[in-house]
């Protein structure tokens, strides 16, 4: 693949905590400049965003992020105003405690919650792989394809870890034939992107691909 086909399937990621405006501002820029799949920013940066790039660029936020121990509720009120606010993408961060209880009708219900709520807009369910045992793992591919969210996400970039070609490919094994998968967290290079696509990722979270370009 070239970069640029690469480049067409990441969601061109800044969520520090320091992000300003001006920052968030240069990733639009740079997610319209090399036609990413779309930029992922903090909500409350969405509106102003969206109104930035209008229909250049989709927007993506995220939700619960980035522990997912919020109440359903709040996860619900987080979404639903963030796509007031004009977001095109919802990543959400399951409750990883309930799944370490073996709640799992807890989470699939919370995942379903939020799918209503996105109705037509696309929902990636982040579930932290680092945290996970490989059978949670394995349940969580069973659970996100019967609440039939449209991607699963294996991480957020603020654990342990972030992806590995061994949980892409155990996703690819394991999940519906609906569901996509998103790779983020810790990808360097164009040669692991690549790699990433040819297990079965869908879509790439990361900063660092852009900056690569940038710097040719």
């Amino acid at each position: 693949m070239n970069h640029s086909e690469i480049l067409s399937k990441v969601d061109h990621t800044l969520l520090a905590q320091t992000a300003t405006w001006e920052d968030i501002r240069q990733l639009c820029d740079d997610g319209i400049r090399y036609r990413t799949a779309s930029v992922c920013i903090p909500p409350c940066y969405v509106k102003q965003a969206k109104d930035y790039v209008k229909d250049q660029l989709a927007v993506c936020t995220v939700i619960g992020f980035p522990n997912g121990n919020h109440t359903t509720a709040a996860k619900v009120f987080e979404t639903r105003d963030a796509l007031n606010n004009g977001a095109d993408e919802i990543d959400m961060v399951i409750n990883i405690g309930a799944l370490k209880a073996g709640d799992y009708t807890y989470v699939q219900n919370e995942i379903e919650e939020l799918k209503k709520t996105c109705k037509d807009k696309v929902l990636k369910v982040i579930i932290e792989t680092c945290l996970l045992t490989e059978e949670e793992k394995v349940k969580m591919c069973e659970i996100v394809t019967n609440a039939k969210a449209d991607f699963i996400k294996t991480s957020t970039g603020f654990s342990s870890a972030g992806a590995t070609f061994e949980d892409v490919a155990l996703f690819a094994a394991h999940v519906g034939p609906n569901i996509k998968i998103k790779a983020a967290g810790g990808i360097s290079s164009f040669e692991d992107a690549e790699k990433f696509i040819s297990l079965g990722a869908d879509r790439l979270g990361t900063s660092r691909l852009v900056k690569i370009e940038k710097s040719l």
